[in-house]
């Protein structure tokens, strides 16, 4: 297939897996604000903090509101991480290649784009929001499913897996060092009474409560949750699964050159991770690291596969 096809198709899973993470994200914190006291330090600030675009909300905001953060995460066009423009994005590749896919994966992508763009003013209103982005979730697990159950599981199928996982550990690492400030010492007693209840909501984040429940079989701990986010390779959002999908991909895929390698050496990386006997400051600059080594496989899987055979 075409450089360009296949680079289209990566972009085409990230942007969709970043809408769902997107939609996942707020949901579940609003799920959580509603859970805890008034005044515990969990505010709407954490979302920007994950996605890692604080410089860009505050340079277009002075206050971080919930009403602010939820319009610059979901509707905000000149922000490239919104939902809104990971949708628009996702569409545009999508129509670019509809030779590739099935008929019925454009018209789930196009109906969500849709339906996202005449309900951007309705976020605003909480009870709407939560509709909005019910329809939102189911949108995008309709879309996986149907490339899942319509597509032939080809190379164009393996870079759109490449694409997807590649994003989910990204978001994932990202939630885990969110989670790691609650490790912190410096954390206030009402914080600490209330721990279960911001892990129950980091599992819910990431689908995995019940999967956790029956893998570990005891009370929700932090450390608990961090290893099993990170290490199981059977959970479909851990790190390490998302490591084991990539590499199937890029195994069976032509031309890999020295990636599985490479990859190999992430793996071995993320396994070595002992969230038991590291301190919270170590544990983020762990998370910190794998954030980076996972930007650095993006970058060569471009110079592998897109950029090298479109020049």
């Amino acid at each position: 297939m075409l450089s360009r096809s296949a680079e289209r198709l990566y972009w085409l899973a990230r942007y969709m897996e970043r809408t769902e993470n997107t939609a996942k994200l707020v949901s579940v914190h609003m799920n959580l604000l509603m859970d805890l006291p008034k005044g515990v330090e969990m505010g709407w600030q954490q979302l920007v903090r994950i996605s890692g675009s604080e410089q860009e909300y505050y340079e277009k905001h002075k206050v971080a509101n919930e009403r602010n953060i939820t319009r610059f995460l979901l509707t905000d066009a000149s922000y490239s991480g919104s939902l809104f423009s990971s949708l628009s994005a996702a569409r545009e590749n999508i129509r670019t290649s509809r030779e590739l896919l099935p008929d019925e994966a454009w018209e789930q992508v196009n109906e969500m784009y849709l339906f996202t763009k005449c309900n951007l003013d309705t976020i605003a209103n909480r009870r709407s929001r939560v509709l909005f982005l019910k329809e939102i979730l189911k949108g995008c697990q309709r879309f996986t499913g149907l490339l899942s159950g319509y597509m032939s599981h080809n190379h164009p199928y393996r870079f759109i897996r490449l694409g997807r996982n590649l994003e989910r550990a990204d978001m994932t690492s990202r939630i885990l060092d969110l989670a790691s400030l609650l490790l912190a010492e410096s954390r206030s007693d009402e914080l600490r009474q209330y721990e279960t209840i911001l892990w129950v909501n980091i599992l819910t984040a990431l689908n995995a409560l019940l999967m956790y429940r029956q893998h570990v079989r005891s009370r929700v701990k932090g450390d608990d949750v961090l290893n099993f986010l990170l290490l199981d390779t059977n959970l479909p959002r851990s790190v390490s699964r998302c490591l084991v999908e990539i590499s199937d991909c890029i195994n069976q895929l032509p031309n890999h050159d020295g990636l599985p390698q490479r990859l190999a050496e992430l793996e071995g990386y993320v396994q070595a991770i002992d969230t038991h006997q590291t301190t919270q400051l170590q544990l983020r600059a762990i998370l910190d690291d794998l954030q980076n080594k996972l930007g650095e496989l993006h970058g060569q899987i471009a110079d592998n596969w897109f950029l090298r055979a479109a020049e």
